[in-house]
């Protein structure tokens, strides 16, 4: 069967930049969740589908447009949460709903809620093209390098940002960083999750791994190896029972999440 499902290139397509993207959005959500703003990928998610459905209606590149959009979007979110009139969580309602809106009307417009429409929502796997790959694959490269370059100012300022301001880390940057990088990593995602379940990718692995690790460098670790195997797994299971991609992958996340759970509880 694993011989028949690779097979087919739409499908190595999307393993090639499902997997990286599951690693970018693993080792970004530990400090997202541990700062308490993992549902700015939700947020993201609804900007990207905006710009995509603008895309769509201009007849355009959808990550061309997408990827410079939800950077702005992302740059934006943060300055609204620094503020003291908007909160991190009420920031990201006010631009994610924004942005859903939109989508929505551009879409009605012009193509309707089309198949288009309807993968950028879900996700599909039919959805990459050569181009895509090519553009995701070096943009999830970027971001795992970034990351690894900055991993001990992400970890400061993760922990302690008070702190971290006052040995001199510039923890305005750092928090930047973070957030632009996770905009890239939830734009290359939604081809394949879509906008409604990108967060998973985000959340769940490092909930899991925080059930039985207890330091950062391994909870990333450890979120970076799960998400990929229930990445690959959620594949598998979706071409053997005909299933959406996206769905299954969540499914076999929320699966995992329970085995740590109890995991946990038993150590």
């Amino acid at each position: 069967m694993l011989l028949e499902m690779f097979s087919y290139s739409f499908i190595t397509r999307a393993v090639v930049v499902g997997s990286l993207v599951s690693l970018c959005a693993s080792l970004l959500g530990v400090s997202l969740v541990l700062k308490r703003y993992s549902m700015i990928g939700d947020g993201l998610s609804h900007v990207s589908f905006g710009a995509m459905s603008v895309a769509a209606a201009l007849n355009v590149a959808p990550l061309a447009l997408s990827v410079p959009v939800v950077l702005a979007a992302a740059f934006l979110l943060l300055r609204l949460s620094e503020s003291s009139r908007i909160r991190g969580d009420a920031a990201i309602a006010v631009i994610s709903s924004s942005a859903l809106a939109v989508g929505v009307i551009v879409t009605s417009l012009t193509t309707g809620l089309n198949t288009d429409v309807c993968n950028f929502m879900f996700g599909s796997v039919l959805a990459m093209t050569d181009s895509d790959v090519a553009l995701s694959v070096v943009l999830s490269v970027i971001v795992i390098v970034v990351f690894a370059l900055f991993y001990n100012k992400i970890f400061a300022v993760t922990f302690d940002e008070s702190f971290s301001r006052a040995t001199g880390v510039r923890a305005g940057l750092y928090n930047t960083v973070i957030a632009l990088l996770t905009a890239v990593t939830i734009v290359l995602g939604m081809r394949i999750m879509g906008a409604l379940l990108i967060s998973s990718l985000v959340i769940f692995p490092a909930l899991s791994a925080m059930r039985v690790c207890r330091r950062f460098k391994s909870v990333a670790l450890c979120a970076a190896g799960l998400s990929l195997c229930c990445f690959l797994f959620g594949m598998v299971a979706s071409y053997a029972f005909e299933t959406p991609v996206g769905a299954s992958v969540v499914v076999v996340d929320l699966a995992v999440f329970g085995l740590f759970c109890f995991l946990g509880r038993r150590r």
